[in-house]
């Protein structure tokens, strides 16, 4: 099931880019999803995962095959270290994640670190670059799909002994990737189907490659993939208002037409019984989903449920403070504090055991 991570932020393409995505969509003519519309502004579709990541390289004087040099054998001590300093990112960068993960076996706790810490590391690559994002993130992503280690980054060093240790999938790996790389791309949503695309990526695909780690049962991927939107839309709702200051709107633009708003009016923080009525039926859809990927639970090794569960509760609970604040995100930040989450634990532990 899936690990929440923490939301992503807006990435905004800078004049370069924009016009380097202009010449792709001119020069890759056959492709349907790629598109200039009205007035010259960019409008770029999801792709499937290898031909975003194909996008991500025509952006840059990189190629996407990985030549054959590799780093020779980290030591055991230096494999160790690396798995440490995964462990101290993440305490440092997601108090949730690091107190739900504590309930896992200490080799499985391990290595599920390792994987989140890569994923934040990815994230940081575009929104932290000096130069372009793109190019950033184009690097990052040949060392992190090369078969062998080539570099002595500790997350990289810790990513590349847990994808080997347990032989995770590289299409999921690359799905992954791509939904990264949709962030420079895409500044908006036609419609649910394509934010759940999204989701997925970023989200569903961590809760699968975290089920690689811990096993689990026939049938539990369907489970993984609704929680892991569930989770991510929880991630968007939260940061409208952080998203619009950056210029990005994550909200369907169907959806808020339905409910007379539009992207410009998240832009300029329109806070109305409009918004209230549009985040009321984001934030029930979002439960019914936590709902409907709950027995999923069940299908994960014992040792992995009150995690897993503990992780999906105290991330709901983000949906209850947003909702207590009358969908206000763009004044405050909803969250729980650790007393808070820890008091839900009793409850936590008894539905999971009830499974």
């Amino acid at each position: 099931m899936y690990v929440p991570l923490p939301a992503r932020p807006a990435r905004l393409c800078v004049p370069a880019q924009v016009q380097r995505l202009k010449e792709s969509c001119l020069s890759l003519n056959s492709s349907p999803s790629l598109a200039l519309g009205a007035h010259g502004t960019l409008t770029v579709q999801p792709l499937p995962a290898e031909e975003q990541l194909a996008l991500l390289f025509h952006l840059t004087d990189l190629a996407p095959l990985v030549g054959s040099d590799e780093w020779p054998p980290h030591p055991p001590q230096a494999t160790a270290e690396a798995y440490l300093e995964c462990e101290r990112l993440i305490r440092r960068h997601s108090k949730s994640f690091y107190f739900s993960s504590q309930f896992l076996a200490p080799e499985t706790r391990r290595a599920v670190r390792a994987l989140y810490a890569f994923c934040r590391i990815t994230d940081d690559t575009v929104d932290m670059a000096k130069g372009d994002p793109a190019r950033a993130l184009a690097a990052w992503v040949l060392q992190a799909r090369a078969t062998g280690l080539m570099s002595h980054d500790p997350v990289l060093v810790a990513w590349h002994d847990t994808r080997t240790r347990y032989n995770l999938s590289a299409r999921l790996v690359d799905e992954l990737l791509a939904g990264v790389a949709m962030d420079l791309t895409i500044s908006r949503y036609t419609s649910f189907a394509d934010l759940w695309l999204y989701c997925y990526r970023v989200a569903s695909v961590v809760g699968l490659l975290v089920m690689g780690i811990t096993g689990h049962a026939p049938g539990a991927e369907p489970y993984a993939i609704k929680l892991g939107v569930a989770l991510q839309l929880t991630n968007i709702l939260r940061d409208v208002g952080e998203d619009a200051a950056r210029g990005r709107v994550y909200l369907p633009q169907d959806e808020l037409e339905r409910f007379g708003l539009s992207a410009d009016d998240i832009l300029a923080g329109v806070y109305d019984e409009r918004f209230r009525a549009l985040m009321r039926f984001q934030v029930e859809r979002t439960h019914r989903l936590y709902d409907e990927s709950w027995a999923g639970i069940a299908l994960l090794p014992q040792e992995s449920r009150f995690a897993i569960g503990a992780a999906a509760r105290v991330y709901r609970g983000i949906l209850d403070k947003l909702t207590a604040n009358r969908y206000d995100a763009y004044t405050s930040r909803a969250h729980l504090r650790l007393r808070e989450k820890v008091a839900r634990m009793p409850r936590i532990w008894w539905d999971v055991r009830k499974l």
